[in-house]
C-alpha cells in the first residue's frame, strides 16, 4: 500500500467529560421545552412508560455501540461501524444521514435559546419582528440570540476537546442540580400533586398508541449518548469503558426527562393545564406550569437549567458533527478541507464552521419550520442505530463454528441476542417514522425535508465517489480504522 496521509486526533478527554458529552447531548433542551407537547400527546402515565422504554431500548442498542468502541476506538461512530459490516457506499449513507440529525440538533439548540429568551422577556423578543413562518413571528433579536450562541459554541469547540470536554462537565453539574431544585421546590410549596397526573393516558387514543408516539422519538430523545464513540479517538482513557459510561448517561437522562414530565404535569390536573397554555398562547408551558408554584424564583430556576442544557446539546453536537465530517473527510468521500485540523489547538475547524454555518440559516426560518426538518432528523439517527447493531450482530457469533466474518468477530451468543433486539428496535424506530398508518408517523413537510436530504445525498455522492471508490480496501481501511485489516 502507498503511505497516504492519516491526520489523528489528540487524545484529550477524561472519563468523566465523556459521560457529561453523552449526558448532556440527551438531554439538551428537551427535558424543559418538550414536556407539555408530550403529555398533550400521550398523557403523564403515557410520556414515562414510553420516554423511559426507550431509555432501555436505547441500552439495548448501547452494547453494539459498547463492543464497537472497544474494538475499534476511531472517530467517525456509524459511519465507521457501516464500513466495517457492510462496505464502502453504506457507511456514506450512514455517514450522511447522521449529519443531518447532529447539524439538526444543533440548529435546535440555538433556536432554544431564542424561544427562552421570548418567554423572559417577551417585548425584548418581540423588537424587529421580521415575517411569519408558520404562524410564528421571527424578529431580529431571536435571529442575533440564536446566531450569537452558534458562533461563540463553534469558538469554544475550536479551542479544543479538553477544553469542550471540561466546560460540559460543569454544564451538566448545573444542570442537575437545577432540576433537583425545580423537583425539591415542587415538594416543599404543597401545591403540585400526583392526583394532578390523571387521567394517567390521553383520553382520546388507546394507551399502547399513547406509549408508542412517545417510544417513536426516544431515538431524537436520546440523541448524544452516540456522541461517545465520535470521541473515542480522544479518549484518555481505556476504550472498553466507553459502554460502563453509555448506560450511565442513559439512566441519567431516562430519570431525568421522567422527573421534569412528573414535575410538569403535577402543577395542577393536565388537562386544565394545558387549555390554559392554550388560551394564552404561551411559548413555552413547562416555564408557565413551574412559575405557577415557584414564583419568578421557578422562572430563574429552570432558565438556569435550560441554558446549561442548551449549552452541553450545542456542545456535545458541534463535537460529534465535526469529528463525523473529519471521519469521511479522512476517507476521502468529502472535500479535503473536512480533515484539516487547526495549526493551533488540532481539531477539525472545517466541520466546526461547517455546521455553524449551516445552522447559521435555520433561525431566520422561525422555531415551527425548524421542528419539520428535526422530526425527520429522527430517522436520520435511527438509519444510524441499524447500521451499527447490524455491524455488532454481523460481528457476534452464537457459536465458535459459526465464526466467518472476520478475526474481529467473537463468540457471544448473549450480545449477538441483545445486538439483535437493538437491530429489531432500530427498524421498528423507523416504522413508526415512516408507516403512514403509525400513530408517530412523519407530517407531510418532514417527509418533503428528508427527500430534499436525499437528493442532496446523492448530488453529494456523486461528486465526490470517484476518488472514494478508487481507494483499495487496505487505503481505506488505513484511513477509517488506522489499521489495513478490520
Amino acid at each position: 500500500m502507498a503511505e497516504i496521509e492519516r491526520k489523528q486526533l489528540k487524545k484529550s478527554l477524561k472519563p468523566q467529560w465523556v459521560w457529561a458529552i453523552a449526558f448532556g447531548s440527551a438531554i439538551g433542551w428537551g427535558a424543559f421545552v418538550l414536556p407539555t407537547d408530550w403529555i398533550g400527546d400521550a398523557g403523564p402515565l403515557g410520556v414515562v412508560i414510553g420516554i423511559l422504554l426507550g431509555a432501555v431500548l436505547m441500552m439495548i442498542i448501547g452494547v453494539s455501540y459498547g463492543y464497537l468502541i472497544k474494538k475499534f476506538p476511531v472517530t467517525g461512530g456509524e459511519f465507521s461501524y457501516a464500513y466495517i459490516g457492510y462496505g464502502r457506499k453504506l457507511a456514506f449513507v450512514a455517514g450522511w444521514f447522521l449529519t443531518l440529525g447532529y447539524i439538526c440538533i444543533v440548529a435546535l439548540n440555538a433556536s432554544a435559546l431564542a424561544l427562552l429568551a421570548k418567554f423572559l422577556f417577551p417585548e425584548f423578543a418581540a423588537m424587529g419582528t421580521l415575517y411569519s413562518v408558520a404562524e410564528y413571528d421571527v424578529s431580529i433579536v431571536q435571529i442575533l440570540i440564536a446566531s450569537l450562541a452558534l458562533i461563540l459554541f463553534a469558538y469554544f469547540n475550536i479551542r479544543g476537546a479538553g477544553f469542550s470536554g471540561k466546560t460540559q462537565y460543569v454544564f451538566s453539574i448545573v444542570l442537575i442540580l437545577g432540576m433537583v431544585l425545580l423537583a425539591y421546590g415542587a415538594v416543599i410549596s404543597g401545591e403540585p400533586s400526583l392526583t394532578n397526573l390523571t387521567p394517567a393516558f390521553e383520553p382520546n387514543k388507546p394507551a399502547i398508541a399513547s406509549i408508542l408516539t412517545i417510544l417513536a422519538v426516544a431515538p431524537f430523545a436520546y440523541v448524544g449518548f452516540d456522541n461517545i464513540p465520535q470521541a473515542a479517538e480522544e479518549f484518555n482513557f481505556e476504550s472498553r469503558k466507553a459502554f460502563g459510561l453509555i448506560i450511565w448517561a442513559l439512566v441519567a437522562a431516562g430519570l431525568a426527562y421522567a422527573l421534569m414530565v412528573i414535575v410538569t404535569a403535577s402543577t395542577m390536573p393536565w388537562q386544565d393545564l394545558l387549555t390554559q397554555i392554550d388560551n394564552q398562547n404561551s411559548v413555552w408551558g413547562t416555564g408557565d406550569a413551574i412559575e405557577s408554584y415557584m414564583g419568578r424564583a421557578g422562572v430563574f430556576t429552570i432558565a438556569i437549567a435550560i441554558c446549561m442544557g442548551i449549552f452541553t446539546g450545542l456542545n456535545g453536537f458541534y463535537l460529534s458533527a465535526s469529528r463525523l465530517t473529519f471521519a469521511m473527510g479522512r476517507a476521502r468521500i468529502l472535500p479535503n478541507a473536512f480533515r484539516a485540523l487547526h495549526s493551533k489547538y488540532h481539531t477539525p475547524y472545517v466541520g466546526i464552521l461547517f455546521t455553524m454555518g449551516v445552522c447559521l440559516i435555520a433561525p431566520w426560518f422561525g422555531r415551527e419550520a425548524l421542528l419539520w426538518v428535526v422530526d425527520m432528523s429522527s430517522t436520520g439517527v435511527a438509519i444510524a442505530y441499524f447500521f451499527c447493531t447490524a455491524t455488532a450482530y454481523k460481528l457476534f457469533n452464537w457459536t465458535e463454528k459459526s465464526k466467518k466474518f472476520n478475526k474481529a468477530s467473537i463468540t457471544a451468543p448473549g450480545k449477538k441476542f441483545l445486538s439483535l433486539l437493538g437491530l429489531i428496535s432500530s427498524i421498528s424506530f423507523l416504522g413508526l417514522l415512516l408507516v403512514p398508518v403509525s400513530p408517530a408517523a412523519l407530517g407531510k413537510e418532514s417527509l418533503i425535508a428528508l427527500s430534499v436530504w436525499i437528493l442532496l445525498g446523492i448530488l453529494f455522492y456523486c461528486f465526490n465517489s470517484k476518488r472514494y471508490n478508487q481507494l483499495t480496501e487496505q487505503e481505506l481501511n488505513y484511513l477509517i480504522l488506522g489499521k489495513e485489516k478490520i
